[in-house]
């Protein structure tokens, strides 16, 4: 039996093999997320880019929503990209105090990429992610505890409250792994403190 940490990448529709490739490339172990017994055991859970509406509804039809909210409240480290910020907002499954405005920067047409500040990721000095925005959510409301990590024109669009990481960007799609990094670093934090 391996060490190495079990991610689940919830599978239902979306980019999540590009986070699982990534994921391999760190030497993590994943697995697909369909169903409520494939949250077993996890030690964090990344949900990914997608169509929301497509995605929400795969979750209320695989009886996903009541496991995720449980896991995500027993303080599993989680990373949400694009969609899958949405999907952890207050409207969705109420994991994160926020509330995304989907397609905020626009549509298709105003998909963009751009390096930008992202706090906690490690770096060389003025070393900057490079995130790709595709039909891309910004943060339009916030909790007190929701700390903004990266903001673009001035809006939210990384942020992170306790151990759940949102990002409005694809950082898998750019092939740029410190974020999930980042994801395993706080797996090991938390098993630390286990």
């Amino acid at each position: 039996m391996s060490d190495a940490p079990l991610v689940g990448v919830l599978a239902l529709q979306g980019g999540f093999e590009a986070h699982i490739k990534i994921l391999d490339r760190l030497g993590a172990r994943s697995r697909e997320v369909r169903t409520p017994a494939d949250l077993a055991d996890l030690d964090a859970l990344i949900l990914p880019g997608g169509e929301s509406t497509v995605m929400t509804l795969g979750i209320e039809r695989e009886g996903l929503g009541d496991p995720l909210r449980e896991l995500a409240a027993t303080g599993i480290p989680i990373l949400g990209t694009c969609a899958g910020m949405i999907i952890l907002d207050r409207a969705h499954l109420g994991i994160l105090d926020v509330l995304a405005r989907r397609n905020a920067f626009g549509r298709q047409l105003h998909s963009f990429e751009v390096d930008l500040n992202l706090d906690g990721i490690d770096g060389a000095a003025g070393e900057r992610i490079h995130g790709v925005f595709i039909r891309a959510p910004w943060i339009a409301e916030r909790g007190p505890g929701v700390e903004v990590l990266a903001e673009v024109d001035g809006h939210p669009v990384a942020i992170r409250q306790g151990n759940v990481l949102a990002l409005s960007f694809h950082p898998e799609l750019a092939g740029e792994d410190r974020v999930h990094r980042l994801l395993l670093a706080l797996v090991g934090r938390r098993t630390a403190l286990q």
